[in-house]
């Protein structure tokens, strides 16, 4: 597999606390990565590093086999745009006049592609509006396009659906589809609404303390969160040989309680259990989501 971005063991620290411990992960090319991780747990960190905007204490990075310590790094920079914590604009220009001050910073030696960079991102009827009297998703709209300023084929957004209204997210989301299936950019979303992010993501990589934790696709993370009955039971060694003599797919969750895979007829195994003197206490569909995917990960506590 063909990786936009790796890194291996990457350290940062501010005196005493470590923002990133050996972080380690993979953004494969054409994928949209969801960077999944608790106020704090590096995210924003990892973005400034890629961006150059830091440096890392230890460990290394590529952009496109590029190492990050190679004079070449900056070539391969320029086939990136990102979104760093907000949109960075002149709020007394038109969206038109912010872009082509970026062509300008980015040496772009002419204005082509700027009206269409603007339809593109739903900004082209905007016209002598300043950027100051934009909504939250219009700006949100206009710093994804100067980020597609130098018509990168890797797009790093760091919370861009974050503080909107619903029409904002679907606008946002419906772009980052586009930019991702028509034009084939490979976007790495930092994000903390993780319903949303489900309806995106292509793979996933979960930070924690600084420190990847696990990284999935989505086709994966589907089977891991997939639909079962959870069922509460009074023996859960006799529910195991029940299960096993009826060839079910079942995972033991606790002592008490276990998840059932697959079609299941309530009669049929609630008497079947009563046999083994074992009594169902409950039963109820599950669908685990993406949140408590995480959740579990991580052992839960502070908001993501």
């Amino acid at each position: 597999m063909k990786y936009c971005l790796e890194t291996n063991s990457l350290c940062k620290r501010y005196r005493h606390f470590h923002a990133l411990h050996d972080l380690t992960m993979h953004v494969p090319k054409g994928a949209i990565y969801g960077f999944v991780g608790k106020n704090g747990a590096g995210k924003t960190t990892l973005i400034r590093q890629i961006c150059g905007l830091q440096e890392p204490d230890s460990g290394s990075y590529t952009l496109y086999g590029v190492k990050n310590n190679s004079p070449s790094i900056h070539r391969a920079r320029k086939r990136m745009g990102a979104v760093v914590e907000a949109p960075s604009l002149y709020m007394d220009m038109t969206a038109k006049e912010n872009l082509k001050e970026q062509y300008r910073l980015l040496g772009v030696p002419s204005f082509d592609g700027i009206d269409e960079l603007l339809a593109l991102v739903g900004l082209a009827h905007t016209g002598r509006k300043r950027a100051r009297h934009f909504s939250l998703g219009m700006r949100q709209r206009l710093g994804i396009a100067i980020a597609l300023c130098g018509d990168p084929d890797f797009l790093i957004l760091d919370e861009p659906v974050n503080g909107l209204d619903p029409q904002g997210i679907v606008e946002i989301r419906e772009l980052i589809l586009k930019l991702n299936r028509k034009y084939q950019i490979t976007v790495l979303i930092s994000s903390h609404i993780l319903g949303e992010l489900s309806k995106l993501a292509t793979h996933y990589g979960f930070i924690d303390g600084g420190t990847i934790v696990k990284e999935i696709s989505a086709g994966e993370l589907d089977a891991a969160c997939r639909k079962c009955v959870r069922v509460t039971v009074t023996n859960i060694n006799a529910f195991c040989r029940v299960m096993d003599r009826l060839r079910l797919e079942y995972r033991v969750i606790s002592g008490h309680v276990a998840d059932i895979y697959g079609e299941v007829s309530v009669t049929g195994l609630t008497l079947t259990l009563a046999e083994e003197n074992c009594e169902v206490k409950s039963m109820r569909e599950h669908d685990e989501s993406l949140e408590n995917y995480y959740l579990n990960l991580v052992g839960g506590g502070s908001h993501v």
